[in-house]
């Protein structure tokens, strides 16, 4: 029996032992019956003290693979049920059970690799975010509170937290809601997931703008909800499509700035689908992330400010308002659901993340929130026309858009002569990021249009990366 043991591994060397012996049984080395050589010659023969290989055979006895009577020398279990299929594999080259496929292509959005310009995500810039302001009122949260929000708190949420929120979307938003009616969730994904739970069982149906944002609406495909595409134009949804005889639980949409066209849903759409709702009785799930980012005009009111018949759920986010890392989000639910979501937290996330919640809590009653939105719509903006100059003076002939009234990303049309996904990929190898339509399509179909998101990358940034892109062309 041949052994040896790394010393400089991090694997202790009881364990290195074990796991040797271990192999050697399973690999037929060492066949049910064999004897091992004495503890102390073998502790002789591999250079450790006899208590390393003590403790070894001690758990391998534990196990059930060795057998051990005083006196007698230990030997490999006979009863083992031992195959030669089950011998070759081990845990680091293959898996022992079938794993269902998972639908959706979320992962894509994941971080870069470092030393690549990233256009593909409409998330703010967390250098903008005033961190040591954040530690501060983190500190002074959990020094008020003795260390008591490190425990489990109400889950649905810290209550300070709720009762700022509800005050700023009541003033701001024109929601007349109060804390007891606001949810919050570790981040907007993590709300989807929830209301998928609640509001869906597999088979059910359920509309999503096409194009629209994938993570959203795969928080419901993964659980094996059916997904019914409804196209945008330059009215946002269509919701005249709605209005054909299919069963739904609940409409996906985007309308103060449709993610990814920038569009927003027209004032007779608005009644349209508020009306169409309450008639068909299903959910409209109004995801609301861009409010704080209007450049030019006022901000539109949400479909749930002016929701009469409990059926708009209105999810928001200050992830997106202060630092995408931040994973805080909101749902302002009908009591109903909202209990039926307090439910299902207690079994997905049971709680969130208290100390963090009350130091955003603090950090609203502060105005710091308010400040960092106020000098964040500036620097978005001065970006977002940067990027608009940059792209009409390099790519004028091969891109054509809207200048996106809010939003922090550019919906672009690529010029059919140019295979906007080839591009991608050859924008990639020259350091640059950016994301075709297709990705943004709920049958992965085709489109000749790419997403630029321009506020994680200040001005040297933009200038370096349209350059890149240009190049790549």
């Amino acid at each position: 029996m041949q052994l040896e043991l790394d010393r400089h591994s991090h694997v202790s060397l009881p364990q290195q032992l074990v796991q040797q012996v271990v192999l050697a049984i399973r690999s037929g080395r060492l066949p049910p019956g064999a004897s091992l050589p004495g503890t102390r010659s073998l502790a002789e023969t591999l250079g450790v003290h006899r208590n390393t290989v003590i403790a070894a055979v001690e758990e391998l006895e534990a196990q059930g693979w060795l057998q051990t009577h005083q006196g007698l020398p230990s030997r490999v279990t006979s009863s083992l049920p031992l195959s030669a299929d089950v011998a070759v594999a081990t845990p680091k080259t293959r898996l022992g059970f079938p794993v269902r496929p998972w639908p959706g292509a979320s992962r894509a959005f994941e971080a870069v690799p470092k030393g690549v310009l990233d256009f593909s995500a409409g998330l703010p810039d967390p250098r903008l975010f005033d961190a040591a302001a954040l530690a501060r009122a983190y500190r002074r949260s959990l020094r008020q509170t003795k260390g008591q929000l490190l425990g489990f708190g109400h889950p649905a949420g810290d209550e300070r937290l709720r009762r700022a929120l509800a005050s700023q979307l009541a003033s701001r938003r024109g929601l007349a809601v109060t804390a007891d009616d606001v949810l919050i969730t570790r981040g907007s994904q993590l709300a989807m997931h929830l209301l998928a739970l609640a509001l869906t069982r597999p088979g059910d149906a359920i509309a999503v703008e096409a194009p629209g944002y994938p993570s959203y609406r795969d928080a419901f495909a993964c659980l094996g909800v059916k997904v019914v595409p409804i196209p945008v134009d330059g009215e946002g949804l269509v919701v005249e499509q709605l209005s054909r005889p299919r069963a739904l639980k609940a409409v996906l949409v985007t309308p103060h700035t449709q993610d990814p066209t920038t569009v927003t849903l027209s004032a007779r759409r608005r009644l349209a689908l508020l009306e169409l709702a309450r008639r068909r009785r299903f959910a409209v799930i109004e995801l609301d992330t861009d409010f704080e980012f209007t450049f030019d005009g006022p901000p539109v009111l949400p479909l749930a400010s002016q929701d009469t018949s409990g059926v708009v759920v209105y999810v928001g986010t200050l992830s997106k308002a202060l630092a995408p890392g931040l994973r805080t989000g909101f749902v302002v639910a009908p009591p109903a659901l909202r209990d039926t979501l307090l439910a299902v937290r207690g079994q997905v996330d049971r709680t969130g993340d208290a100390g963090l919640e009350r130091a955003l809590a603090q950090m609203v009653e502060d105005g710091e929130v308010q400040r960092h939105s106020l000098k964040a719509r500036r620097v978005f903006l001065a970006r977002r026309d940067l990027l608009v100059e940059l792209l009409r003076r390099q790519l004028g002939d091969t891109l054509t858009f809207d200048v996106p009234r809010g939003g922090l990303g550019l919906w672009a049309h690529v010029d059919p002569a140019l295979d906007v996904e080839a591009w991608a990929a050859r924008a990639l190898v020259a350091g640059v990021r950016f994301f075709p339509g297709r990705a943004f399509s709920p049958t992965r179909r085709r489109l000749p249009n790419l997403r630029l998101g321009f506020a994680n990358l200040n001005e040297t940034e933009l200038v370096d990366a349209v350059r890149r892109l240009t190049r790549a062309r």
